[in-house]
Order: structure tokens, then C-alpha cells, then sequence
């Protein structure tokens, strides 16, 4: 067998000291800038920006964009590493920026050499923050039936309709949106940059929701927007493919996200079970609540490992990937919404409270079974890969 380096290793079972440096930097700044304030974001519907552009300091506003492009040039991999030890301060503004950089990416990965100069450098600096356009009212995860639509008109073209449940819409500067071109079906769609002052462009409400209040969400209206046509990323009739390639690495993030939310709730638990008694004995001491806590770090700890091993296969560019970040995508967020969950129940009625910060992540991370594909749409992917595979 060939020697290999550690970069060359199989991820899913050591990182590198490089990568684990990364996940140290991340949980440092979530330490000291996301958590003391999570719980105050999230009673008060607060949207950090100030607090999120620092990140970019600590090369978070590009982390998979080229170095040549002025990004980070990390891995998928390492983007886990970071938007996990994020969210153990606090999952929505961790979320959010997964978000920032699935579109940062896309703006490298697809765009032209004018707009890679014109676009990237302030995303990179989180000067300007991204929004992802592709939901609809009537169209969620059948993605394919959306009908905002592009109309070309000269050097123009011309949107209108509606998106649906879009992160940080409103406060955000740019808009990556996906729009029908052309005729029905997903060749029909293609994809666009949209400034916030584009003339025609309009938000709804901000929208009341369970969890994720540190990032707004909002309806992105379009009511005859028109944009340059140098505007469009990629060629007409490619949004569809770029829309669907920004998933893969969506579902890893938003796993991530989870498994730090989880991660965060288990340790409180444990701090928590060593200082709350009952009985006259400290909770740590009664063994059922001690297997416990063993099965949740277990069920947890298997959840990293298989996200790790979808992060790197989707940096080598499995011809699997798609499969195996669907699968990775549904026992993260599974996992973790349940590790939260029994934590939550670890601290009796005191984790109702709002005050311990168990129900906030709690919240936080239930829409994580629903957004970027619901775990349903995962089992269809792979049970579709299944099925074709032995067809």
C-alpha cells in the first residue's frame, strides 16, 4: 500500500491537526461572541449582522471559495468542523451563514470572470451578506415547479413572483434567485443575482416562527424587477443544475448546525446533572439517567462520523455524493433535534424554561428535519438510489 498523508486519510475516523485547529478557532468565536448573547438575539428577533461580519476576519465569509478568488479555499469538511462548533453558540446565526457561504460558493463555482471580481470580494469581507432564492408558496420541495419568472427584454431581463421562507431577506444585500426562463421543468430555469436596490424588489413580513429567531425570514417579492442580464450566473436554463448543487453541501451544513445545537444541549446536561440533586444524590448518580447521557454522546458521536464521511466524499466528488449527504443530512438532523430533545428532558421542568437555553435550541434545530430537503425528500433520494441501483 502507498503511504499517504494525513490529508489523504479516510476523515470519518481522525482529523488533522490543521482541522482541528479550525474547529478550535470556531468554537472559540462561538464561546465568546455567539453564545453570551444567543438567548437575548432570540427573545428579541435580533439579527446580529455586526456580530456575523466578524466572522469574516476569521476567513468565515468564504470558507469554500478558491484562495484565487480570495476565499479560504477550505474544504467541505472543514466547513462542517466550522458551522458544527458555530452552532453550539447558536444554531440559527450559524445556519445563516452556511447560507452566505453556499452562495459565495456558487458566485466562484458558476459565475463569470466579471462577476467573480465584481461580487465576491464583498461577500468574501461580508461587506455585502447573501440570501438563497428558491422556495416558493407553491412550490417547496417540488423545487422544479417554481414559476417566478425572467422575462428577457433587450439587455434586461424582468422578474416576477414570489419566494417563500428566505433567511435573512430584508437585511441582506444580495439575492441568488432561481426563475423560470424558460418552459416547465427544470431546464426551463435559470438563476439570478439581484441586488437589494434593484428597483422592484420587495420583502414580506418578518415571519413569527417556532425557532431560528436570530435570522429573519421573510416573502422576496419581485413586481417587474429589472436587472442587467450580465446579472443571470451561469447560462439560461442551468438554474435548476446550480440550484441543486448548492444542496449537497447545504444538507451537510445544516447537519452540521444540528449536531452542534446537540452538542451544546448535551453539555449543559452534563453540567447540569452534576450540580442538580435529588433524593439526596446528584443526578449523575442515578445510573438510568447515566445511560442516558452515554447513549445520547453515542448517538451523536455516530452522527459526526457519517457526516464527516459525506463532507469528504462530497470533496472528492463521489459519483455516491448526492445519496450519501442525503442520508448524512437525515441522521444529523434526526440525531440531533433528539439529543437536544432528551436533554431538555434531563433538566425537568427547568429546561422549559427559557432561561437555560435547552428549549431555544430546541426550537432552533426542529426546522433542520424540514429545511434544505425535508427528511422525507431524503429518503427519497435514497431510496431512488437503491431502487436504480439494483434495477
Amino acid at each position: 500500500m502507498n503511504a499517504t498523508t494525513p490529508s489523504d486519510a479516510t476523515p470519518q475516523f481522525a482529523l488533522d491537526e490543521a482541522q482541528r485547529a479550525i474547529a478550535e478557532m470556531a468554537r472559540g468565536f462561538a464561546d465568546e461572541r455567539l453564545a453570551p448573547h444567543a438567548l437575548e438575539w432570540d427573545a428579541a428577533r435580533h439579527f446580529p449582522l455586526d456580530v456575523i461580519r466578524e466572522g469574516a476576519a476569521l476567513g468565515m465569509g468564504g470558507i469554500y471559495v478558491r484562495e484565487e478568488s480570495g476565499g479560504s479555499g477550505l474544504t467541505r469538511l472543514d466547513a462542517a468542523l466550522i458551522f458544527e462548533a458555530l452552532a453550539t453558540g447558536c444554531p440559527a446565526v450559524s445556519a445563516y451563514m452556511s447560507i452566505h457561504n453556499m452562495v459565495a460558493w456558487m458566485v466562484d463555482r458558476f459565475g463569470d470572470d466579471a462577476q467573480r471580481r465584481d461580487v465576491l470580494p464583498a461577500l468574501v469581507s461580508m461587506e455585502h451578506l447573501a440570501s438563497y432564492c428558491l422556495t416558493e408558496p407553491g412550490a417547496g420541495s417540488d423545487a422544479a415547479a417554481l414559476k417566478t419568472k425572467a422575462v428577457r427584454d433587450g439587455d434586461d431581463y424582468v422578474l416576477d413572483g414570489v419566494k417563500q421562507f428566505i433567511s435573512g431577506a430584508g437585511a441582506t444585500d444580495l439575492y441568488l434567485v432561481m426563475a423560470r426562463s424558460g418552459g416547465a421543468g427544470p431546464r426551463g430555469i435559470s438563476s439570478f443575482l439581484v441586488p437589494k436596490d434593484a428597483k422592484g424588489l420587495g420583502f414580506g413580513a418578518n415571519e413569527r416562527k417556532m425557532g431560528w429567531n436570530a435570522q429573519p425570514t421573510r416573502q422576496v417579492v419581485f413586481e417587474s424587477c429589472r436587472i442587467p442580464a450580465r446579472f443571470r450566473l451561469g447560462a439560461e436554463g442551468e438554474g435548476f443544475r446550480i440550484a441543486m448543487s448548492g444542496l449537497d453541501g447545504g444538507r451537510v451544513n445544516i447537519g452540521a448546525c444540528s449536531l452542534g445545537g446537540a452538542q451544546a444541549a448535551l453539555e449543559k446536561a452534563q453540567r447540569y446533572m452534576g450540580e442538580r440533586e435529588a433524593f439526596g444524590r446528584r443526578l449523575e448518580d442515578f445510573q438510568a439517567l447515566q445511560f442516558r447521557l452515554a447513549d445520547m454522546a453515542t448517538e451523536l458521536e455516530a452522527a459526526r462520523l457519517f457526516l464527516w464521511s459525506a463532507a469528504a466524499s462530497l470533496d472528492r466528488g463521489e459519483a455516491d455524493t448526492t445519496r450519501r449527504c442525503a442520508m448524512a443530512k437525515r441522521i444529523a438532523t434526526d440525531t440531533g433535534f433528539e439529543v437536544a430533545n432528551n436533554a431538555l428532558q434531563l433538566f425537568g421542568g427547568y429546561g422549559y424554561l427559557a432561561e437555560y437555553g435547552i428549549e431555544k435550541i430546541v426550537r432552533d434545530l426542529r426546522v433542520h428535519q424540514i429545511l434544505e430537503g425535508t427528511n422525507e425528500i431524503m429518503r427519497l433520494i435514497v431510496a431512488r438510489g437503491l431502487i436504480g441501483r439494483n434495477a
